[in-house]
């Protein structure tokens, strides 16, 4: 593949940062937003409480929290994703109970939100469960906790950030998510007026303020989708420059980019081209939280494994069922093995759970297009079409809806780059 493609605004920042802007008392503004179907589907819950949301124009978002009118969040017609659980914390500073659906999002695990309730009772709130989905209540203003997570869980982090900037009293966030998408979504609340202090290790302390305003925030590039067309670059044998991406965000992912053999050069200050600079070699990876290689990065770097010579691992370490879609890549040609055993150093959650969460990649094996291939969730989608950008032949994809979630209009965006590649309407 050749040519320059545009990263969208990141998926995992906009949603918070749409979901954070009802903690202000006046509008905000956002810039840089995706047309991408979690943007949508955030949109329709935030209006469903009364929030006033309004495209200003192709990119730009603004949110108006004063004329929210109910706390009551109902099911979304146009989908589902994990901004309901973010809901209920930031809901219950303005009312005194709260109720949102059941959560939705890709199925790769169980992606529990214990973490988000045990939050909310930490604070002083009470939280049920029901048939329907979750019931927090506060009797009294939520007072300032002392949070020590279990695990770095990203919207666990989140949660606590939006109880506590208007907790009364200090929070302290131990064990702390610090992905770059956290850090931003700090800026933002500090932006509206939160006091919020970060450490050198994984601790976040913040002091709880009576209000907080609107702001303008600008959102940051999407990098997982950056390492997606880094992928399909390096995998194609192609030559690929990525704008609207800032480098420091990729971290390790540009490590083992060069360790198995793919190049890159800065472009500017958010533009990188990637390409393939030496025979690809194996690898070992494991993913894990922040500055880890993301368990996002993980399917699209799988297919160029496969065409690397040698025997490659992944050691998956953030999900437990995150590698379903490697037995359906079977079918092009790919070499593969998944295990229940810990094929790594780091520890982890899986070992002796009987999760299929280690994947042996055995290549290169030249790929050869199949009559269907069913796109089980948003992240293993966009590798189905780098796979099928690989193989000799015309492949057919569904599910596209899912690949839509996170990277919106996806066939001229990949026309770009020199894909022949088109969207069927079936009749």
């Amino acid at each position: 593949m050749t040519g320059e493609i545009t990263c969208l605004g990141a998926k995992n920042f906009v949603i918070k940062a749409m979901v954070a802007s009802l903690l202000g008392e006046t509008q905000t503004t956002l810039s840089n937003v995706p047309a991408i179907g979690d943007v949508d589907i955030t949109a329709e819950l935030l209006t469903s409480v009364g929030v006033t949301v309004e495209r200003v124009d192709s990119d730009r978002l603004r949110i108006d929290p004063s004329t929210m009118r109910t706390s009551t969040v109902p099911v979304p017609h146009s989908g589902s994703n994990r901004a309901p659980i973010l809901l209920l914390s930031v809901l219950l500073h303005r009312f005194k109970t709260v109720s949102v659906p059941v959560v939705g999002g890709c199925k790769i695990g169980a992606r529990a939100v214990d973490f988000h309730l045990d939050a909310i009772r930490a604070f002083g709130g009470v939280v049920e469960e029901n048939e329907d989905g979750y019931v927090a209540r506060r009797i009294k203003p939520l007072k300032g906790a002392q949070i020590d997570l279990p695990y770095p869980s990203v919207g666990a982090t989140e949660t606590c950030l939006f109880l506590s900037v208007l907790a009364e009293g200090r929070t302290v966030i131990s064990n702390a998510a610090i992905e770059p998408e956290i850090m931003d979504l700090i800026t933002m609340l500090r932006s509206m007026g939160a006091i919020i202090f970060t450490s050198s290790g994984r601790e976040i302390r913040i002091e709880g303020v009576k209000s907080l305003n609107g702001t303008n925030m600008q959102v940051l590039g999407d990098r997982i989708e950056a390492a997606s067309w880094a992928s399909l670059a390096c995998a194609s044998n192609g030559d690929v420059t990525v704008h609207g991406i800032r480098p420091d965000t990729l971290g390790n992912f540009l490590a083992y980019y060069r360790q198995i053999g793919g190049g890159f050069e800065l472009m500017g200050a958010e533009s990188m081209r990637f390409f393939r600079q030496s025979p690809l070699r194996p690898a070992v990876i494991e993913t894990d939280v922040y500055p880890g290689f993301s368990t996002d990065w993980q399917q699209p770097f799988a297919i160029l494994l496969t065409q690397a010579s040698g025997i490659s691992i992944i050691h998956e370490t953030v999900y437990e069922k995150r590698f379903g879609y490697l037995k359906d890549l079977s079918a092009l040609g790919a070499k593969t093995q998944i295990t229940t055993h810990c094929l790594g150093a780091e520890t982890c959650r899986f070992r002796d759970k009987n999760h299929e969460h280690s994947a042996i990649i055995m290549g290169p094996t030249p790929f050869t297009a199949i009559d269907e291939m069913i796109i089980p969730d948003l992240r293993a989608g966009l590798a189905y079409v780098i796979a099928a950008a690989i193989a000799r032949g015309v492949s057919t994809l569904r599910g596209v809806d899912f690949l839509e979630r996170g990277y919106g209009n996806i066939v001229p965006r990949l026309s770009s780059m020199n894909l022949q590649i088109e969207r069927v309407v079936e009749s």
